[in-house]
């Protein structure tokens, strides 16, 4: 398993966490994801064997909470 915390300068509301739960949530190999309004940073842990960052990144950015930094 992998982790990685990304900072989303973007989330601003409830709705924002819910919906990047939602979709990083849905993809193949992620086994966990934890999105939080008050620090602006999103959590990802998935299986390196079921998908990459790139993956998880790509669908941030198409629903429009790119990250904009990696934090651990």
């Amino acid at each position: 398993m992998t982790t990685k915390t990304v900072t989303v300068p973007n989330i601003s509301c409830h709705h924002c966490v819910m919906t990047i739960e939602r979709e990083v949530g849905e993809l193949n190999g992620v086994a966990e994801v934890k999105a939080e309004e008050a620090s602006k940073r999103v959590t990802v842990s998935w299986d390196p064997d079921a998908t990459d960052w790139t993956a998880i990144e790509s669908t941030m950015t198409e629903i429009n909470y790119p990250p904009s930094a990696v934090s651990a």
